[in-house]
């Protein structure tokens, strides 16, 4: 194999592709990335087995061929290397030489046979978005999954295909992060669960375009989404998703309407005192034009207060400051509207349209 590319394009195509490569895995082979010039086109491939990526580069193909080299390695070489064209080649021996202007570099590779590429996924119906769509609702929600795989339903995202609307849904146990958005294209009513990895590096990936569109394949174990160069194919996590629509009250006894701004730096100021290891809430007394926070510790208190447009009864609710923030600075809107039942229930942000919607548990203080 022989193959030519710039330097930029090679380093923006491993880039994409080392987010599927493990950190740490007995499988020496899953530590590299697949460099792949056989059909006529340059591709590149990381696979953890659970997650892959492959994108194509822009190059020139001089000799076809493949071959498999260490990924950090690879991604170390071609990124100290100086702007301008790379030259890759392989022998039969798995000797591979990658030169740049004066430098040159010589290392071992792997059989591209023993590297497992793209799972093929039956292309028969896609759903269809943009690119920013879908980097605006990983973004919006992706906060809301568990870190604790213990009950793998919680590590991952509801995937809610619903006729020409798509709805996604992540939470922990103590907040929910709903999102809906309108597709370009649908192909009827489907709910998968997609791992939180693969939609926390499928963000890094999507590009801020709005007219760029993604194209998503599901199967019965994989989901495939499709944008410019680049496949992304991860596996699905099977189960049931829980009831999310049964944990969401539409009643409410008190709203709050407030500039999100202001409340977001009110909350900062009061969690100056507060700490997320001692789980210490801070207290929020809803009335009439205003809301008022304070919070308590061993360093110190403090009171703050933020104009609002209160509609029912005065309420005072505990809340985790973190749980809060993560919701608030994900909304575009200016303006935010708080539903509250009780200080002891669920409370809710939402807008009229319900395009988003946060459920955050209150603390009993």
């Amino acid at each position: 194999m022989k193959i030519i590319c710039g330097r930029s394009e090679l380093r923006a195509g491993i880039n994409r592709v080392i987010k599927a490569v493990p950190v740490r895995t007995t499988m020496s082979i899953l530590e590299c990335i697949l460099i792949d010039a056989s059909s006529g086109v340059i591709k590149l491939t990381g696979n953890d087995m659970e997650l892959c990526i492959e994108t194509t580069v822009e190059g020139d193909i001089l000799e076809t061929g493949a071959i498999a080299v260490g990924a950090r390695f690879f991604s170390d070489i071609v990124s100290k290397l100086s702007e301008g064209d790379i030259t890759i080649t392989a022998d039969d021996s798995m000797k591979v030489e990658i030169s740049c202007g004066n430098a040159k570099f010589h290392i071992i590779g792997k059989p591209a046979i023993d590297f497992t590429g793209l799972p093929n996924v039956e292309k028969a119906d896609s759903y269809m978005l943009s690119e920013f769509s879908l980097k605006e609702v990983i973004k919006q929600t992706i906060f809301a999954i568990s870190a604790n795989e213990s009950n793998p339903i919680m590590s991952g995202e509801l995937f809610d295909f619903d006729q020409d609307r798509l709805r996604v849904i992540a939470l922990d146990g103590q907040r929910i992060a709903i999102r809906n958005v309108d597709l370009k294209k649908s192909a009827g009513p489907v709910k998968v669960i997609v791992p939180g990895k693969t939609m926390n590096e499928l963000g890094k990936i999507l590009e801020d375009e709005a007219e760029k569109d993604v194209e998503i394949f599901i199967t019965d174990k994989h989901i495939l989404f499709e944008f410019g160069k680049t496949s992304v194919v991860s596996r699905l996590i099977e189960g049931e998703y829980f009831k999310v629509d049964r944990m969401i009250s539409s009643d409410y006894n008190t709203r709050a309407e407030l500039n999100k701004k202001e409340f977001n730096e009110c909350i900062d100021r009061a969690s100056l005192l507060v700490s997320e290891k001692d789980r210490t809430p801070i207290i929020a007394t809803v009335s009439d034009g205003m809301i008022e926070l304070k919070s308590q510790s061993h360093s110190g208190s403090m009171v703050d207060s933020v104009p609002a447009v209160k509609e029912g009864s005065d309420l005072v609710i505990g809340f985790n400051p973190k749980l809060v923030t993560d919701a608030i600075r994900v909304i575009d809107d200016e303006m935010i509207t708080i539903y509250f039942v009780s200080s002891k229930t669920p409370f809710v942000i939402r807008n009229d349209e319900q395009t988003y919607t946060y459920l955050i548990l209150p603390i009993n203080f």
